[in-house]
Protein backbone atom coordinates (compact mmCIF):
# COMPACT_ATOMS: atom_id res chain seq x y z
CA UNK A 1 0.00 0.00 0.00
CA UNK A 2 1.38 3.48 -1.37
CA UNK A 3 1.49 5.82 1.68
CA UNK A 4 0.22 8.63 1.73
CA UNK A 5 0.59 10.93 4.81
CA UNK A 6 0.68 14.77 6.35
CA UNK A 7 -0.67 16.44 9.26
CA UNK A 8 -1.79 19.64 11.31
CA UNK A 9 -2.00 22.37 14.30
CA UNK A 10 -3.80 23.61 17.02
CA UNK A 11 -7.71 24.36 16.79
CA UNK A 12 -8.89 27.73 16.90
CA UNK A 13 -12.00 29.46 18.43
CA UNK A 14 -15.03 29.00 17.03
CA UNK A 15 -16.55 31.56 14.95
CA UNK A 16 -19.60 34.11 16.66
CA UNK A 17 -23.24 31.78 16.24
CA UNK A 18 -25.32 33.00 14.11
CA UNK A 19 -29.30 33.40 14.79
CA UNK A 20 -30.16 30.32 12.85
CA UNK A 21 -28.71 28.10 15.44
CA UNK A 22 -30.70 25.24 16.34
CA UNK A 23 -32.10 24.26 20.04
CA UNK A 24 -29.54 21.65 20.30
CA UNK A 25 -26.70 22.40 18.24
CA UNK A 26 -25.31 18.21 17.10
CA UNK A 27 -22.10 17.26 16.01
CA UNK A 28 -22.01 16.19 12.56
CA UNK A 29 -23.19 12.11 12.60
CA UNK A 30 -19.91 10.69 14.02
CA UNK A 31 -19.14 7.00 12.41
CA UNK A 32 -19.39 3.81 14.71
CA UNK A 33 -17.18 3.56 17.16
CA UNK A 34 -13.76 2.45 15.73
CA UNK A 35 -11.85 0.96 18.54
CA UNK A 36 -12.56 0.17 21.77
CA UNK A 37 -10.97 2.46 24.19
CA UNK A 38 -8.29 0.31 26.71
CA UNK A 39 -9.17 0.51 30.13
CA UNK A 40 -6.80 -0.69 32.69
CA UNK A 41 -7.98 -2.71 35.63
CA UNK A 42 -6.11 -3.35 38.53
CA UNK A 43 -6.59 -6.67 41.10
CA UNK A 44 -5.53 -6.75 45.15
CA UNK A 45 -2.85 -4.97 46.04
CA UNK A 46 -1.26 -7.39 47.76
CA UNK A 47 2.66 -6.51 47.73
CA UNK A 48 5.69 -8.87 46.15
CA UNK A 49 6.97 -11.44 48.33
CA UNK A 50 10.72 -10.64 49.12
CA UNK A 51 13.53 -10.35 47.11
CA UNK A 52 10.92 -10.21 44.00
CA UNK A 53 10.94 -8.62 41.12
CA UNK A 54 8.48 -5.98 40.39
CA UNK A 55 7.26 -6.35 36.85
CA UNK A 56 7.26 -3.47 34.30
CA UNK A 57 4.40 -0.71 34.14
CA UNK A 58 3.00 -1.80 30.84
CA UNK A 59 2.96 1.08 28.44
CA UNK A 60 -0.70 3.02 27.81
CA UNK A 61 -2.01 1.89 24.32
CA UNK A 62 -3.17 4.50 21.80
CA UNK A 63 -6.12 3.32 20.17
CA UNK A 64 -8.37 5.42 17.78
CA UNK A 65 -11.65 6.49 19.22
CA UNK A 66 -13.68 7.84 16.21
CA UNK A 67 -13.65 7.91 12.65
CA UNK A 68 -15.77 9.91 10.40
CA UNK A 69 -17.67 9.63 7.89
CA UNK A 70 -18.90 6.48 8.60
CA UNK A 71 -18.10 3.19 5.97
CA UNK A 72 -18.85 2.29 2.41
CA UNK A 73 -21.86 0.14 3.98
CA UNK A 74 -23.39 3.46 5.70
CA UNK A 75 -23.20 6.24 3.56
CA UNK A 76 -21.82 8.03 0.48
CA UNK A 77 -19.96 10.99 0.74
CA UNK A 78 -19.46 14.36 -0.78
CA UNK A 79 -16.14 15.08 -3.04
CA UNK A 80 -15.09 17.85 -0.18
CA UNK A 81 -15.30 15.06 2.68
CA UNK A 82 -12.49 15.09 5.42
CA UNK A 83 -11.39 12.40 7.03
CA UNK A 84 -11.48 13.14 10.53
CA UNK A 85 -10.00 10.99 13.07
CA UNK A 86 -9.86 11.34 16.97
CA UNK A 87 -7.67 9.45 19.17
CA UNK A 88 -8.81 7.99 23.05
CA UNK A 89 -5.95 9.76 24.49
CA UNK A 90 -3.61 13.00 23.54
CA UNK A 91 -0.96 11.88 21.17
CA UNK A 92 2.93 12.57 22.53
CA UNK A 93 4.36 11.75 18.98
CA UNK A 94 2.39 13.21 16.50
CA UNK A 95 4.91 12.82 13.68
CA UNK A 96 5.23 9.15 14.52
CA UNK A 97 1.59 8.61 14.74
CA UNK A 98 0.76 10.74 11.83
CA UNK A 99 3.63 8.26 9.80
CA UNK A 100 1.10 5.33 10.56
CA UNK A 101 -1.83 6.78 9.09
CA UNK A 102 -2.37 5.48 5.24
CA UNK A 103 -5.33 6.96 2.80
CA UNK A 104 -5.68 5.07 -0.54
CA UNK A 105 -7.74 6.12 -3.20
CA UNK A 106 -9.01 4.43 -5.69
CA UNK A 107 -8.32 7.42 -7.80
CA UNK A 108 -5.10 9.25 -6.52
CA UNK A 109 -5.09 13.03 -5.19
CA UNK A 110 -2.73 14.40 -3.19
CA UNK A 111 -3.69 14.75 0.52
CA UNK A 112 -2.10 15.88 4.08
CA UNK A 113 -3.03 15.92 7.50
CA UNK A 114 -3.28 18.56 9.89
CA UNK A 115 -3.74 18.21 13.56
CA UNK A 116 -6.27 20.48 15.23
CA UNK A 117 -6.01 19.38 18.47
CA UNK A 118 -3.64 17.00 21.01
CA UNK A 119 -6.22 14.03 19.63
CA UNK A 120 -7.86 14.98 16.59
CA UNK A 121 -6.15 15.24 13.34
CA UNK A 122 -8.20 15.76 9.77
CA UNK A 123 -6.81 14.71 6.28
CA UNK A 124 -7.96 16.83 3.33
CA UNK A 125 -7.04 16.64 -0.31
CA UNK A 126 -5.05 19.34 -2.29
CA UNK A 127 -8.06 18.96 -4.54
CA UNK A 128 -11.64 17.36 -4.46
CA UNK A 129 -12.12 13.82 -4.37
CA UNK A 130 -13.06 12.42 -7.92
CA UNK A 131 -16.89 10.85 -7.45
CA UNK A 132 -18.26 7.41 -7.45
CA UNK A 133 -14.81 5.46 -6.24
CA UNK A 134 -13.76 3.95 -2.78
CA UNK A 135 -11.20 5.43 -0.41
CA UNK A 136 -9.08 2.76 2.10
CA UNK A 137 -7.99 4.18 5.09
CA UNK A 138 -5.67 2.78 7.67
CA UNK A 139 -4.13 3.21 11.10
CA UNK A 140 -1.15 1.02 11.70
CA UNK A 141 -0.74 1.56 15.15
CA UNK A 142 0.62 -1.52 16.15
CA UNK A 143 4.05 -0.50 14.29
CA UNK A 144 4.38 2.20 16.92
CA UNK A 145 6.73 1.36 19.52
CA UNK A 146 5.26 -0.07 22.69
CA UNK A 147 1.85 -0.23 21.30
CA UNK A 148 2.29 -3.57 19.46
CA UNK A 149 -0.87 -5.01 21.31
CA UNK A 150 -3.32 -2.51 19.72
CA UNK A 151 -5.01 -3.47 16.97
CA UNK A 152 -4.79 -2.20 13.08
CA UNK A 153 -8.05 -0.08 12.32
CA UNK A 154 -9.23 -0.03 8.67
CA UNK A 155 -12.38 1.82 7.14
CA UNK A 156 -13.38 1.87 3.60
CA UNK A 157 -15.72 5.02 2.46
CA UNK A 158 -17.61 5.63 -0.73
CA UNK A 159 -17.81 8.52 -3.10
CA UNK A 160 -20.79 9.85 -4.34
CA UNK A 161 -21.79 12.22 -6.90
CA UNK A 162 -19.80 15.64 -7.14
CA UNK A 163 -22.38 18.04 -5.77
CA UNK A 164 -20.92 21.47 -5.70
CA UNK A 165 -23.49 24.41 -4.67
CA UNK A 166 -22.90 28.03 -5.61
CA UNK A 167 -25.25 30.59 -3.50
CA UNK A 168 -24.96 34.15 -4.45
CA UNK A 169 -26.40 36.46 -1.96
CA UNK A 170 -26.27 39.69 -3.92
CA UNK A 171 -29.02 38.18 -6.67
CA UNK A 172 -30.78 35.67 -4.25
CA UNK A 173 -29.85 32.42 -6.42
CA UNK A 174 -28.72 28.94 -5.22
CA UNK A 175 -27.29 26.69 -8.84
CA UNK A 176 -26.85 22.83 -7.76
CA UNK A 177 -24.26 21.19 -9.81
CA UNK A 178 -24.30 17.64 -9.93
CA UNK A 179 -21.35 16.32 -11.98
CA UNK A 180 -20.38 19.79 -13.18
CA UNK A 181 -23.98 20.49 -14.94
CA UNK A 182 -26.60 22.59 -13.69
CA UNK A 183 -29.04 20.13 -11.93
CA UNK A 184 -31.20 23.00 -10.07
CA UNK A 185 -31.63 26.95 -9.89
CA UNK A 186 -33.11 27.79 -6.41
CA UNK A 187 -34.55 30.97 -5.39
CA UNK A 188 -33.18 31.82 -1.77
CA UNK A 189 -32.92 34.70 0.83
CA UNK A 190 -29.75 34.68 2.67
CA UNK A 191 -28.83 36.56 5.97
CA UNK A 192 -30.19 40.16 5.96
CA UNK A 193 -27.12 41.94 8.37
CA UNK A 194 -27.84 44.39 10.96
CA UNK A 195 -26.84 42.19 14.28
CA UNK A 196 -23.52 43.07 16.00
CA UNK A 197 -21.71 40.82 18.44
CA UNK A 198 -18.23 41.21 19.46
CA UNK A 199 -17.43 43.12 16.18
CA UNK A 200 -19.49 40.38 13.71
CA UNK A 201 -22.14 40.98 12.10
CA UNK A 202 -23.89 37.55 12.92
CA UNK A 203 -27.28 38.30 10.86
CA UNK A 204 -24.71 37.72 7.54
CA UNK A 205 -24.59 34.40 6.24
CA UNK A 206 -20.63 33.75 6.16
CA UNK A 207 -19.01 33.84 2.22
CA UNK A 208 -16.51 31.32 1.84
CA UNK A 209 -16.53 27.29 1.27
CA UNK A 210 -18.90 25.39 3.12
CA UNK A 211 -19.42 21.52 3.48
CA UNK A 212 -22.43 20.34 4.63
CA UNK A 213 -22.23 18.34 7.88
CA UNK A 214 -25.37 16.49 8.13
CA UNK A 215 -29.03 17.32 7.96
CA UNK A 216 -32.71 16.63 9.58
CA UNK A 217 -36.28 16.49 8.33
CA UNK A 218 -36.98 19.04 11.30
CA UNK A 219 -34.99 21.13 13.33
CA UNK A 220 -36.06 22.96 16.09
CA UNK A 221 -34.79 26.47 15.58
CA UNK A 222 -34.91 29.16 18.20
CA UNK A 223 -33.31 32.55 19.44
CA UNK A 224 -31.87 30.98 22.81
CA UNK A 225 -27.78 31.45 21.48
CA UNK A 226 -28.56 35.01 21.77
CA UNK A 227 -29.96 34.80 25.16
CA UNK A 228 -33.59 35.42 24.10
CA UNK A 229 -35.59 32.83 25.97
CA UNK A 230 -38.87 34.53 27.09
CA UNK A 231 -41.86 34.52 24.61
CA UNK A 232 -43.00 37.82 25.17
CA UNK A 233 -39.76 39.27 23.92
CA UNK A 234 -39.96 40.33 20.36
CA UNK A 235 -36.83 39.33 19.72
CA UNK A 236 -38.08 35.88 20.62
CA UNK A 237 -38.59 32.64 18.20
CA UNK A 238 -38.77 29.15 18.53
CA UNK A 239 -39.84 27.27 15.16
CA UNK A 240 -39.78 24.11 13.47
CA UNK A 241 -38.15 24.05 10.30
CA UNK A 242 -37.91 21.35 7.30
CA UNK A 243 -35.56 19.88 5.50
CA UNK A 244 -32.41 21.38 7.14
CA UNK A 245 -29.06 20.66 5.95
CA UNK A 246 -26.26 21.95 8.52
CA UNK A 247 -22.79 23.58 6.86
CA UNK A 248 -21.42 24.99 9.73
CA UNK A 249 -20.86 25.33 13.62
CA UNK A 250 -21.96 28.71 14.04
CA UNK A 251 -26.02 27.50 13.09
CA UNK A 252 -25.73 27.61 9.05
CA UNK A 253 -28.24 26.03 7.50
CA UNK A 254 -30.00 25.34 3.72
CA UNK A 255 -33.45 24.97 4.89
CA UNK A 256 -36.93 25.70 3.68
CA UNK A 257 -38.01 29.13 4.56
CA UNK A 258 -40.63 29.23 7.28
CA UNK A 259 -43.34 31.54 5.51
CA UNK A 260 -42.12 34.99 4.12
CA UNK A 261 -41.78 33.27 0.42
CA UNK A 262 -42.11 37.05 -1.10
CA UNK A 263 -38.88 37.43 -0.28
CA UNK A 264 -37.49 34.48 -2.20
CA UNK A 265 -35.23 35.27 -4.96
CA UNK A 266 -35.58 39.08 -4.72
CA UNK A 267 -34.29 39.84 -1.05
CA UNK A 268 -32.01 38.86 2.24
CA UNK A 269 -33.76 38.49 5.26
CA UNK A 270 -32.85 35.80 7.14
CA UNK A 271 -31.15 35.95 10.30
CA UNK A 272 -27.80 34.05 8.54
CA UNK A 273 -29.02 30.76 7.16
CA UNK A 274 -29.84 30.27 3.29
CA UNK A 275 -33.53 29.93 3.20
CA UNK A 276 -35.13 28.09 0.13
CA UNK A 277 -38.50 27.37 -1.17
CA UNK A 278 -40.46 24.65 -0.07
CA UNK A 279 -39.24 22.38 -3.40
CA UNK A 280 -36.17 23.47 -3.46
CA UNK A 281 -35.21 22.71 -0.11
CA UNK A 282 -36.98 19.02 -0.10
CA UNK A 283 -35.13 18.26 -3.18
CA UNK A 284 -31.45 20.02 -1.86
CA UNK A 285 -32.43 17.99 1.58
CA UNK A 286 -32.52 14.28 -0.68
CA UNK A 287 -29.82 14.76 -2.64
CA UNK A 288 -27.22 15.82 0.00
CA UNK A 289 -24.29 13.91 1.32
CA UNK A 290 -22.09 14.93 4.21
CA UNK A 291 -19.29 16.55 2.35
CA UNK A 292 -20.20 17.90 -0.27
CA UNK A 293 -19.46 21.48 -1.59
CA UNK A 294 -21.55 24.77 -0.75
CA UNK A 295 -19.43 27.51 -2.11
CA UNK A 296 -21.78 31.24 -0.50
CA UNK A 297 -21.02 34.44 -1.82
CA UNK A 298 -21.37 38.06 -2.16
CA UNK A 299 -21.45 38.63 2.17
CA UNK A 300 -18.68 40.72 4.25
CA UNK A 301 -18.79 38.18 6.61
CA UNK A 302 -15.95 35.74 5.92
CA UNK A 303 -16.36 31.81 7.20
CA UNK A 304 -13.38 30.86 9.28
CA UNK A 305 -11.50 27.58 8.17
CA UNK A 306 -12.42 26.04 11.55
CA UNK A 307 -15.84 26.51 11.61
CA UNK A 308 -17.74 22.97 10.88
CA UNK A 309 -15.92 21.58 8.46
CA UNK A 310 -14.71 24.78 6.42
CA UNK A 311 -11.36 23.41 5.83
CA UNK A 312 -11.46 24.53 2.24
CA UNK A 313 -10.92 27.92 3.06
CA UNK A 314 -6.90 27.59 3.92
CA UNK A 315 -5.41 27.41 0.40
CA UNK A 316 -3.10 23.80 0.20
CA UNK A 317 0.49 25.85 1.39
CA UNK A 318 -1.53 27.02 4.68
CA UNK A 319 -3.42 23.44 5.20
CA UNK A 320 0.13 21.63 5.01
CA UNK A 321 1.92 23.67 7.63
CA UNK A 322 -0.24 21.67 10.21
CA UNK A 323 1.11 18.73 9.63
CA UNK A 324 3.84 16.93 11.79
CA UNK A 325 6.14 15.60 9.32
CA UNK A 326 8.14 18.09 7.82
CA UNK A 327 8.27 17.94 4.08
Amino acid sequence: MKRVTRMLPALLALAAATACAAESVPAPQPGPRAASVAQSTTGPTAGPAAGAVAAPAKKAKLEIADITPMGEKTEKVGVGFPIIVTFDRDVKDKAAVEGLLDVEPEKPVEGAWRWVSPRKVIYRTKTYWKPYQKVLFTARLSELPGNEKTKDVSRRFAVGSKHISVVNTRNHTMKVYRNGKLAKKIAISAGKGGFVRNGVDVYLTTSGTHLTMGKKAVETMTSSWMGVTDPKDPRYYKEEIPWAVRISDSGEYVHQSAGYYQFLGRSNQSHGCVRATPAGAKWFYTIAQRGDVVKITGTKRKLQWNNGWSYWQLNWTQWKKGSALKP
